[in-house]
């Protein structure tokens, strides 16, 4: 077994459960509605990681091309399949006691949530560094561009309720995350 594969294993587990969480919220979601409220925002914000969780791994693959594994890089691809699976576990509460619904629930954990999600972004930038230099020249300007954008636009999130900000939020970052991967990331090579 490559180190790659090695690497590969534990981080597909890490994300694997992440994605477990999405669909058993989303399970419970369906199985018991009087628990709770659904909202949409949280709802496409499910979405949304659902989708970073597939892409996720589908990025990492560029990882077999590092030669030489150091313990940091195997630690930092490590937390950075966490900070994926705690961004899915952060969407649903095990207990609803205190909230009333899923949208309650998201504005009270927001903070959380966005800060979690920035030191992703972060990681991301990272991370395609980690692959090497020539890989992160080839995303171009606006992929760093893009992803401090996003870290702004989180920043606000942490600080408003406002339903019409978060929802074109997420709504945004779902339609570039679809454009994006199907289009930039098609192919790995």
């Amino acid at each position: 077994m490559e180190i790659f594969e090695y690497v590969a294993v534990l981080t597909s587990i890490i994300i694997g459960l992440g994605m477990a969480q999405l669909l058993m919220g989303v399970t419970r979601l369906i199985q018991h509605p009087e628990q709770a409220k659904a909202n949409l925002i949280h709802l496409c914000w499910v979405f949304y990681m659902f989708l970073f969780s597939i892409f996720w791994w589908w990025w990492e693959f560029r990882l077999d091309a590092i030669e030489v594994w150091t313990f940091g890089i195997y630690l930092f691809v490590i937390l950075y399949a966490f900070l994926v699976f705690l961004l899915c576990a952060l969407l649903f509460p095990s207990d609803f006691s205190g909230y009333d619904g899923f949208k309650d629930y998201f504005y009270a954990k927001r903070a959380w949530f966005f800060s979690v999600f920035i030191l992703s972004q972060l990681a991301d930038i990272a991370d395609s560094m980690i692959k090497g230099m020539d890989y992160s020249y080839s995303l171009g300007f606006h992929y760093t561009a893009t992803q401090l954008a996003i870290v702004a636009f989180s920043v606000t999130a942490i600080f408003t309720k406002n339903d019409r900000f978060h929802a074109t939020f997420v709504l945004a970052l779902s339609a570039y995350m679809v454009f994006s991967g199907f289009t930039l990331y098609d192919t790995v090579s």
